[in-house]
């Protein structure tokens, strides 16, 4: 499928994608998330998401919740790091209502005070709910012991204390700075012809640069590995191992991606699963995971155990790491990963959800979008010498953090 893409005289991009299927998915990726907080703001690029929905200048909170539900269609946003995702899911036949709907959130919220009250309290909700889970609250600390003294290393959610502080005007003000046309793309993934979305785009989107965004996103320093442990009075042992990777610019991430999938990825035969899970019974879940940063990544590998197993555990990880540095695939393994890892990127990209979502992204950061051709044919010019190379850059182990949760 080829995709097109278009720039309005507002400097805003469009980029669409052709689908077969009725359903459309379309909508705004803001260069806009945590880490663009200053420190007195932690939490508040996703307190403004939430809040986007609670009432525009012609739109009362109730309206645009059914706007899209009435029809059948959805309306969802998510905040991470570095961007801010607002968009619809909807039937061919509703697009310009779903158009209407997102450029009147993202030009005309108006924050109102009654509203914010309520979000107040539902997100105060969600950050206890997510201090009640270990397994995902040590993610978040892990970062910031790696990221420390950086934006990146502070949490999505913030705290109640920043969530008392933020006004009408508070929120107002961060979307004024970032929900800009120079600093979004817009994306559609759907079978309306791409001439009716340019002509959507202009009727509803050339709304003029009101600021124009100047972004001060900080690089995060050279930091020291270290190992801390938490005493939680926990009945399991949580551990994450980890360190600082390439960025999303650095093309070299494509074979750690790969290195990433063969040592802890999704599959059942990782090399952790096998390791820890299948000949030892040792865990219950282990898996290691990577994510890229316009500056910097981060490679996690994150397992549970009984206390008495936790130094058992450590060591089998290091011994994994310790294979990953020092043996070279043989050319059948490093056929058989190649293949493994295509099988999963092609079923991945038929979940439209998933392909529309990252179509916006790709645009956000690339300015083109690589379809799935592309990156198996990005795939096919590894070798089994580049991965051991990459291994040995990033699997050391006195560059590795550790943090453990008991």
């Amino acid at each position: 499928m080829q995709y097109c893409s278009s720039i309005l005289s507002n400097g805003l991009k469009i980029v669409y994608l052709p689908s077969n299927s009725n359903v459309s998915y379309c909508g705004f990726a803001v260069n806009a998330g945590t880490r663009d907080e200053t420190p007195d703001q932690h939490g508040l690029a996703h307190f403004v998401e939430h809040t986007l929905f609670k009432g525009t200048k012609k739109r009362k909170a109730w309206h645009i919740l059914n706007r899209m539900e009435n029809v059948g269609g959805e309306l969802d946003a998510y905040t991470s790091k570095e961007e801010t995702m607002l968009y619809t899911v909807c039937l061919s036949e509703d697009v310009e209502r779903a158009i209407d709907l997102l450029v009147d959130l993202i030009y005309n919220s108006q924050f109102p005070e009654v509203e914010l009250e309520k979000e107040r309290e539902v997100i105060i909700d969600e950050i206890n709910s997510y201090l009640d889970t270990p397994s995902e609250l040590i993610f978040d600390e892990f970062e910031n012991l790696i990221f420390e003294g950086n934006e990146l290393g502070h949490n999505i959610l913030g705290d109640a204390k920043s969530l008392e502080t933020f006004t009408p005007e508070t929120c107002r003000s961060f979307v004024s700075q970032f929900y800009n046309p120079n600093n979004m793309v817009f994306f559609f993934y759907g079978n309306t012809p791409f001439k009716k979305i340019l002509r959507l785009a202009n009727k509803y989107m050339l709304i003029e640069n009101q600021f124009i965004s100047n972004m001060h996103r900080k690089a995060p320093a050279v930091n020291s590995a270290k190992q801390l442990k938490i005493d939680k009075n926990l009945h399991q042992t949580h551990v994450v191992v980890g360190g600082k990777t390439f960025s999303i610019f650095d093309e070299r991430r494509i074979g750690l991606y790969l290195l990433n999938n063969i040592l802890g990825g999704p599959g059942m035969n990782s090399r952790l699963n096998v390791s820890l899970r299948e000949k030892r019974g040792l865990v219950y879940s282990v898996e290691s995971g990577l994510t890229s940063y316009t500056d910097t990544g981060l490679f996690t590998i994150y397992f549970g155990c009984d206390r008495e197993s936790e130094r058992k555990c450590l060591d089998l990880v290091h011994k994994e790491l310790k294979r990953m540095r020092e043996n070279k695939l043989s050319g059948s393994q490093f056929a058989a990963a190649v293949k493994q890892w295509k099988g999963q990127l092609g079923i991945l990209s038929d979940q439209s959800e998933n392909l529309a979502l990252g179509l916006g992204k790709s645009f956000l950061r690339f300015n083109k979008y690589d379809d799935l051709p592309e990156v198996y044919r990005k795939i096919d010019a590894l070798s089994a010498n580049q991965l051991l190379e990459i291994a040995n850059e990033i699997y050391e182990e006195n560059r590795l953090f550790t943090l453990i949760y008991q």
